[in-house]
């Protein structure tokens, strides 16, 4: 009989660590990537459209990964070159790490990526691929999906990098955003944020990266005047911690692509 209540006791035990780390899994909040392809012809662009329009989104779809952000550069700017960015959102770091095996198994997504999946070495779809995986904010550790409602040709999505010259200096910005109250002022002002995140792997470390949102480039440029002249701002700002916690910004002003679900 006690060794009968002794094993209860272990179960019980062993329930109760399993629930604990499965309610760690589900409330540690979303992993994204990134992933920037650099193109050097037209050719190259359209192949990487139809592989993502007509296979790899909708292989996505099956999986459960319901929105997939796909974007390309505001017609004015040229200094980003020919790219396409494209963002992907994870529950787990078990799903990200589960994709590329299921994808091999989809028969479907084979059939329809297969100008992409078998391009020779001499004719590939892309010059490179830049891939970056992120751990969501505290703050903000789920996605949001824009509420914008003009066309998708109009709107503008900012994505921003932030880098800092050393650790120690990345989790004080990091702490910036999160305790700090600049998650909260974006989303006061309206910024309709897609995502806050720490860069985990990726080509420049540390920093930090975010998407915010704008109907058109007019409201971009209304949204940013606002941040910069309100006062929570300047009160955020003016800490002592706060100062030179960034040492290089990176700004990508995009439009969604008309296969995009963001």
């Amino acid at each position: 009989m006690k060794n009968y209540l002794i094993l209860i006791l272990v179960l019980t035990a062993s329930v109760s660590v399993k629930a604990q780390q499965m309610e760690v899994a589900v409330t540690s909040g979303d992993f994204y990537e990134i992933n920037i392809y650099r193109l050097n012809s037209k050719a190259q662009e359209l192949c990487m459209d139809k592989f993502l329009k007509e296979a790899y989104i909708p292989a996505l779809h099956r999986v459960g990964i319901k929105k997939v952000g796909v974007f390309k550069p505001i017609e004015s700017d040229t200094v980003s070159g020919n790219i396409i960015i494209l963002w992907i959102p994870f529950n787990s770091l078990e799903q990200f790490e589960e994709l590329p095996r299921i994808l091999q198994k989809d028969d479907k997504y084979l059939a329809d990526g297969k100008d992409y999946i078998d391009a020779a070495y001499d004719n590939p779809p892309y010059t490179n691929i830049e891939s970056t995986l992120l751990k969501a904010f505290s703050k903000m550790p789920q996605f949001e999906v824009p509420k914008l409602s003009s066309s998708p040709a109009e709107r503008i999505y900012e994505l921003r990098s932030y880098q800092s010259a050393t650790e120690k200096l990345f989790h004080l910005k990091v702490e910036m955003f999160n305790e700090g109250g600049e998650v909260e002022l974006f989303k006061k002002l309206d910024f309709n944020p897609l995502f806050f995140a720490e860069v985990i792997s990726g080509s420049t470390m540390p920093n930090l990266m975010y998407m915010t949102t704008f109907s058109d480039m007019t409201s971009h440029d209304e949204h940013w005047n606002s941040f910069r002249n309100h006062p929570d701002w300047k009160t955020i700002s003016a800490l002592a911690k706060y100062k030179n916690t960034v040492s290089r910004a990176v700004i990508y002003l995009l439009h969604p692509t008309n296969y995009s679900d963001i």
